[in-house]
């Protein structure tokens, strides 16, 4: 039973952009607060942005003032823009719901030149 949905990983050149995409259900969506994580290799995992169902952002150090994220509450899409990439930034990410353990199955965002 897939409820979240990622899309819109690639790979991009340092400096570059790429927005990614999280199709989730609606009973999901409408309750949660959602939330993008990632994880490179060797590293622990990491909570990159969050908002909540009325809109309230909150963002990890490391990507704040580059990354946005944004709710489509029509299209029960969560979505990231992330801006200014640094070959850092490269890792599996993921979207989903925290405070009920429920991520997706990740997205692949590598930023090398």
């Amino acid at each position: 039973q897939v409820q979240l949905v990622e899309s819109g990983g690639g790979l991009v050149q340092p400096g570059g952009s790429l927005r990614l995409s999280c199709a989730a259900s609606r009973s999901i969506f409408s309750t949660y607060i959602m939330a993008w994580s990632r994880q490179a290799p060797g590293k622990e995992r990491e909570l990159v942005a969050t908002i909540t169902v009325s809109g309230t952002t909150n963002y990890g150090g490391s990507v704040k003032g580059r990354f946005t994220i944004s709710r489509d509450n029509a299209k029960n899409t969560v979505s990231l823009q992330m801006n200014s990439l640094k070959p850092e930034d490269t890792a599996v990410y993921y979207c989903g719901a925290p405070n009920i353990m429920t991520w997706g199955q990740g997205t692949q965002v590598t930023v090398s030149s």
